[in-house]
């Protein structure tokens, strides 16, 4: 069991050569069951009881440059195909769409984001009658996801963390307005959000910088949390967590209105 507690090794120290800033320029999970995981979900099922996991780095190339996707809004690109390198499996995310998050009334540009998700995942059999925020949800909920954050200017973790924990805190007054958590289910969500909290350090984020947020796949069973891993800092394994924390994104306008209208329109052709 010690072999489980040892840090595990999820993400790549060269991430940041992926992505390059250029000068110049949550409904159910009734439609399918995903892609079950091998190695990956052991491990963090065996890691349980584990809140917080550290995360070290390895090393990945560079896609090419004309496997790129621009936000418009700050000239950050983002590969339309990302490769995460881990001692683990994971999938092969492709880019769903990117947008920039905004602050004050002055839109002041913080960082631009892209979503990823598998959408190759052979379960993910999504009707093309669903509307886009249904399909959007059902994603969300079935299979892999991930959030790459690209600062457009020098910040902190402290900032990131405080914008993540007062969504969050939204989603939880939300889901009490439509009962969608029980009495049960909301003191481990609760203490899952500390446990995020405590994650953040307080040194600052270099402009141009990704980070990485990956949402593992749904357990084989169903007693076993989804995994929320933040690049460089931890995981949090907690269903509501986990799931919240990317659909915060598409929530009404979403945390970078630019990104939902972009999602929402690669779904309106996303389906079968």
């Amino acid at each position: 069991m010690s072999q489980f507690l040892r840090p595990l090794a999820i993400f790549s120290s060269s991430w940041s050569r992926s992505c390059i800033t250029t000068r110049s320029s949550k409904q159910s999970r009734s439609f399918v069951k995903p892609l079950l995981w091998g190695a990956a979900v052991s491990i963090f099922s065996a890691a349980y009881a584990v809140q917080s996991t550290t995360i070290h780095l390895d090393a990945e190339p560079s896609p090419p440059d004309s496997e790129f996707e621009i936000d418009p809004a700050t000239s950050i690109a983002f590969p339309k195909t990302l490769r995460i390198p881990s001692k683990f499996p994971l999938p092969q995310f492709s880019l769903v769409g990117v947008g920039v998050r905004t602050v004050s009334f002055l839109g002041i540009k913080v960082y631009s984001v892209g979503f990823y998700a598998d959408l190759a995942d052979p379960n993910l059999n999504i009707p093309m009658t669903a509307t886009p925020d249904e399909k959007i949800e059902h994603i969300v909920r079935n299979t892999a996801c991930a959030i790459r954050i690209v600062p457009t200017r020098g910040t902190s973790y402290s900032h990131l963390r405080d914008g993540f924990m007062r969504a969050l805190t939204a989603r939880m007054q939300l889901a009490h307005t439509r009962a969608t958590i029980t009495p049960a289910e909301e003191p481990a969500a609760q203490s899952s959000l500390r446990t995020l909290k405590s994650l953040f350090p307080t040194t600052s984020m270099s402009k141009g910088k990704p980070f990485d947020i990956v949402l593992l796949a749904p357990s084989r069973s169903p007693s076993r949390p989804r995994t929320l891993v933040l690049q460089d800092m931890g995981s949090v394994q907690n269903d509501w967590v986990a799931e919240e924390f990317v659909l915060a994104y598409f929530e009404g306008n979403g945390i970078s209105p630019p990104l939902k209208k972009a999602v929402t329109e690669r779904m309106q052709t996303f389906g079968k």
